[in-house]
């Protein structure tokens, strides 16, 4: 899961995170059948803001298509437009070995964030979801500190796609995050998706909890 983190000194930065969640949604949907994974993202920065990052998770999707794991791999730029503003620019492929269907395609994505309080992610392919037809994600976010462990998290989804391959949809989430810890944090969130993604994604969206655990590197 990419995003914004901008660099803060003039030499080159190593981070990362690690995660264990009770399910993996994407986009709405579990990837996991509703499932435990475990995840892994590694990035590596320079000072001009470009940077390369991987990311990985198991998957199992339904029907079974092979996919055991997924990979994805970033290129980008990220870095602030003002004290208040900050961009990400990156490129993104999604991965997935051994699949016995040809599931892999690229997305290029844009991500806006204002004082780490909000932000506005798009992301377009011309092959979405591996489709051959293009889709378009646009979603917006906030977050809000309760205290200075907790904060509250909402987002609200729409995905373009292109109806000759798989309609619209909408989804949506609410999160409470907890920061117990430096650098460990555990959230709960609730998924929630409209009817539309169920059609698309049956036994894999609609509403749903997952609760994660993640530390940082």
């Amino acid at each position: 899961m990419i995003f914004l983190s901008c660099p803060t000194s003039a030499a080159a930065q190593f981070s990362g995170t690690v995660t264990l969640t009770t399910d993996y949604v994407w986009r709405g949907s579990s990837q996991t059948r509703q499932s435990p994974a475990a995840q892994v993202g590694v990035k590596y920065a320079l000072p001009s803001g470009l940077y390369a990052s991987v990311w990985g998770s198991n998957v199992k999707f339904r029907p079974d298509n092979g996919a055991a794991s997924e990979f994805d791999l970033a290129l980008g730029w990220a870095g602030k437009l003002s004290d208040d503003w900050a961009l990400d620019l990156y490129g993104l492929r999604y991965q997935y070995p051994r699949a016995n269907a040809a599931l892999n395609w690229n997305e290029v994505n844009l991500a806006l964030s204002w004082r780490d309080r909000a932000w506005l992610s798009v992301g377009h392919s011309s092959n979405a979801m591996a489709s051959g037809g293009h889709g378009t994600y646009v979603l917006l976010g906030a977050r809000h500190p309760l205290n200075e462990q907790w904060r509250a998290e909402v987002t609200l989804a729409r995905y373009l796609l292109d109806r000759a391959h798989a309609p619209s949809y909408t989804h949506g989430s609410v999160g409470v995050v907890w920061a117990f810890k430096a650098p460990f944090e555990a959230r709960l969130t609730v998924h929630a998706t409209d009817a539309a993604a169920r059609r698309l994604f049956p036994g894999m969206a609609g509403t749903r909890a997952e609760l994660a655990l993640q530390g940082a590197f």
